[in-house]
């Protein structure tokens, strides 16, 4: 089974129907989202043993997340409850559909998750990222159960995402990062977030930051480059690229999250879930791991929303 850990919430979408005039707002559909959600729900779609492991709000919205979760095969049995409300994000879709957001935190459920006991001894990976690693006193018990995990022997993949506007102290949240790759297996990220890790500009800049990541204890670095495909960075300067899927862009809300799942669902089909496995893949195992990682993506960013594919939207 793989585990996904970190926050659950509400994306509110501007509506692409009747576009709003004479100055009035926008309506504003509520959508189930949170990067480690997303991600949990793409596993369950592709046929992984997937959990999930966060703190979820006992109101409306709550149910709903839980709800999706169930419908996605996803075992909730790590869920933590609580009466607090569920966090929201305001998404703006730009032109090109990329997708900024604004966030509704204080006070909210999944920012009060706390250690769970040892996860049990079938897990065989533990993902994380996004909000939950940022905001307290959730993000400190999100960290114990990385390292703690990973100390176990579980492979752990981490997705930063940053969200520049929920980090307070861009350079105490740098350090941190550091402090977080001796413990990570497999660590994806946009070139943007890169970008942002590295406080570099140019992508010759965000390779030579993934080398140095590399170092720290890593196996594998799979950098996305949007529609330009995804590349992955291994130790003794092994690095490969595969091109993006060509699709009509509708929005790219849940791609990279698509991405963080596809990859895991493939690991494990390469019986990959293991640091030593990891390091013995080749380039023709990357070439199909990237190839079926950025079909997943391009499904998901031809449609409204997180909607991530069902396997039988990917055979062949």
């Amino acid at each position: 089974m793989i585990v996904v850990a970190g926050e659950a919430l509400i994306d509110l979408v501007p509506s692409p129907q009747d576009p709003p005039a004479n100055g009035q707002l926008p309506a504003l559909l509520p959508r189930r989202g949170g990067g480690p959600y997303n991600t949990a729900v793409a596993l369950g779609r592709l046929g992984s043993p997937t959990a999930f492991c966060s703190r979820i709000s006992t109101d409306t919205f709550g149910e709903a997340l839980l709800r999706g979760l169930r419908t996605a095969g996803v075992d909730t049995s790590l869920v933590q409850r609580g009466g607090e409300p569920t966090t929201l994000a305001m998404a703006d879709i730009s032109a090109d559909g990329s997708a900024g957001y604004g966030f509704y935190v204080e006070g909210t459920a999944d920012r009060l998750f706390a250690l769970p006991p040892a996860l049990p001894d079938g897990v065989r990976a533990l993902s994380l990222g996004t909000c939950s690693l940022v905001l307290e006193p959730g993000a400190s018990a999100y960290e114990a159960l990385l390292r703690r995990e990973a100390g176990r022997g579980v492979f752990t993949a981490l997705d930063p995402n940053i969200r520049a506007g929920l980090i307070p102290d861009p350079a105490a949240y740098r350090a941190r990062f550091h402090s977080w790759l001796p413990h990570v297996d497999l660590l994806k990220l946009s070139e943007e977030d890169a970008l942002w890790l590295a406080e570099a500009e140019g992508r010759d800049a965000v390779t030579g930051a993934a080398k140095e990541w590399l170092s720290a204890g890593p196996t594998a670095i799979v950098l996305t480059h949007g529609g330009d495909g995804l590349t992955v960075l291994t130790p003794g300067g092994g690095e490969l690229t595969v091109p993006g899927e060509r699709v009509e862009v509708v929005d790219t809300i849940g791609a990279g999250d698509t991405v963080n799942a596809a990859l895991l669902h493939r690991l494990a089909a390469h019986d990959a879930l293991s640091h030593t496995a990891v390091a013995a893949l080749g380039p023709d195992d990357w070439r199909d791991i990237l190839g079926f990682a950025a079909r997943a993506a391009a499904v998901t960013c031809s449609r409204a929303g997180a909607e991530p594919p069902f396997a039988g939207e990917l055979a062949g």
